[in-house]
């Protein structure tokens, strides 16, 4: 069975709820963990290529926002994502799913929102009502209000450009707090990382988005807390 195929099975899985039980105990556990976030980013992600009333070709082919898919699979995960496309199924119902899915994994679910965030601007434009989408998606998951903004500065231009935002702490914060900040943010957000924890290795673009924006964020801050170091 090829990997389109089960991910094809369990999208089915994840809209009729059967079999949920048993398809979670295997998604929750390496190796399949990697195919658990593959099925909530098409899930979601072709939900929310619906949100802003079009769905452009971008969209459409929103894998390789995320996904380095070889050409001879292109035609599978198009047909993987025209499904979850087409599903009737409301989005929050996923997104309780899947939150389910990952109960006490939050990096997963922030990582999972991220790359939700990637899909957004698939077509170079951050719609509100995709704003107003992820806004939910962040509350069913659990996750606070500052850790989307945080999320969101990184990768919407003109959102909130502030590096402090990137960074998630605040202007307030002393530099070796700062500092301290930005060292835990790069080791959790290092490639190697997020693929043990279940990020598939041909989502790593993720993860070397996130490593720029990061210390492109800190450059800045640095820059700026230069005079109080002197």
């Amino acid at each position: 069975m090829s990997i389109w195929t089960r991910i094809s099975d369990a999208l089915k899985a994840l809209a009729s709820g059967e079999g949920l039980s048993n398809l979670f105990d295997q998604l929750r556990t390496p190796p399949e963990r990697s195919i658990g976030f593959t099925i909530a980013i098409i899930g979601l992600g072709a939900k929310m290529a619906k949100a802003d009333g079009q769905v452009t070709r971008e969209e459409v082919i929103v894998f390789r926002q995320i996904f380095q898919i070889p050409p001879e699979d292109e035609a599978h995960a198009a047909k993987v994502f025209d499904l979850a496309r087409q599903d009737v199924a409301g989005y929050e119902a996923y997104a309780a799913k899947i939150a389910k899915m990952f109960k006490n994994d939050r990096e997963m679910l922030i990582d999972l929102l991220e790359g939700l965030i990637h899909i957004a601007m698939a077509d170079g434009e951050y719609h509100p009502k995709e704003d107003m989408f992820l806004t939910r998606v962040a509350e069913i998951f659990g996750l606070e209000s500052r850790v989307f903004m945080c999320l969101r500065a990184r990768h919407v231009p003109g959102m909130v450009p502030d590096p402090y935002s990137v960074l998630g702490i605040a202007p307030s914060a002393s530099y070796d707090e700062l500092k301290a900040r930005y060292r835990v943010l790069v080791r959790s957000s290092h490639p190697d990382v997020m693929i043990a924890r279940g990020l598939p290795e041909e989502a790593v673009q993720i993860a070397t988005n996130r490593l720029a924006t990061i210390n492109a964020a800190w450059e800045n801050v640095r820059a700026e807390r230069q005079p109080e170091l002197a």
